[in-house]
């Protein structure tokens, strides 16, 4: 059974830092597309980042120059570093596996892990 478990949420003033992680267990991690996507108050759920078995990785325009995603196939452990954070990316942040890279390829989500930014 795959499970993905997100941590490192909390609350930061704007301009500040925060790092989240996503322990995977149940499957072969190195084989899966994975990525951070959101979802904000009264918002639909966007894409934040993904990040290939390759090691390619994207990120949407929003994000850009600011957060980084990167994965740990040792540790079966995907990552989101956020800096300058904003006071809009206030948002349930979820980790989520997939056979692929598009958004509907994503077939495993975490629980979330809440991100607030103070202004």
């Amino acid at each position: 059974q795959v499970q993905l478990v997100e941590s490192g949420g909390g609350s930061v003033q704007a301009g500040g830092s925060l790092r989240l992680s996503c322990a995977a267990s149940g499957y072969i991690y190195a084989t899966y597309c994975m990525g951070w996507f959101r979802q904000g108050p009264g918002k639909e759920r966007e894409v934040v980042a993904v990040i290939d078995k390759d090691g390619s990785a994207s990120s949407a325009d929003s994000v850009k120059g600011r957060f980084t995603i990167s994965r740990d196939n040792g540790k079966n452990t995907l990552y989101l570093q956020m800096d300058s954070l904003k006071p809009e990316d206030t948002a349930m942040y979820y980790c989520a596996a997939g056979g692929g890279c598009f958004p509907w390829d994503f077939e495993y989500w975490g629980q979330g892990t809440q991100v607030t930014v103070s202004s």
